[in-house]
């Protein structure tokens, strides 16, 4: 009995370190992804669920190597009040515009451009009407048509406003400035 317990002890022992290593690589990488609160999703995926479910597409369009890609990451799309409406009123997408992968969208194939030092693929491109500045976000409409791409950084309580002007339609009938002036943050 005594000898079971010798081998068993340092066999369990071995794998639940295997195990929880497994977990924090996992952990990890789904970090790096960019994977937090906001449930990213690919374009693909996006694409594929809004035809079965219509629902509105938004688009972080983002490299690598951008410093307020990062920022944003961290101080808007953290915050749980936009994290929990981007998930539930959009299919959020995080796109790399600079990844090397095609993409298929309405029977064109985008791919990726080199171009100098760094290229660009055809997707991000067409989205940014050919302004590649990041960050970038872009709203789709249920129907895949754009309604706005929006360059630069987006602080949370700015953030919050625009995607519910845009989420909950407000943008068809009631003019931002009106928007502004009726709207109450529920961030913070």
């Amino acid at each position: 009995m005594r000898k079971a317990a010798l081998i068993i002890f340092p066999l369990a022992f071995i794998l639940v370190f295997l195990g929880s290593s497994a977990f924090i690589s996992d952990k990890q990488s789904k970090k790096a992804a960019g994977e937090g609160p906001v449930n990213w999703m690919s374009f693909e995926e996006a694409v594929k669920k809004s035809k079965k479910e219509k629902r509105k597409i938004f688009i972080d369009v983002y490299t690598d190597w951008c410093g307020w890609c990062k920022v944003m990451d961290k101080n808007t799309f953290s915050q749980p009040v936009i994290a929990k409406y981007l998930n539930e009123n959009y299919y959020p997408v995080k796109l790399d515009a600079e990844q090397t992968e095609d993409i298929e969208f309405r029977g064109h194939v985008f791919k990726y451009v080199e171009s100098g030092r760094r290229g660009y693929h055809q997707l991000a491109a067409s989205l940014l009407n050919n302004k590649l500045s990041y960050p970038t976000v872009v709203f789709l409409d249920e129907d895949f048509n754009m309604i706005q791409p929006m360059p630069g950084y987006q602080k949370p309580d700015q953030f919050e406003k625009v995607i519910k002007y845009i989420g909950g339609d407000h943008y068809k009938s009631t003019s931002w400035a009106d928007w502004e002036k009726t709207f109450e943050s529920s961030i913070n």
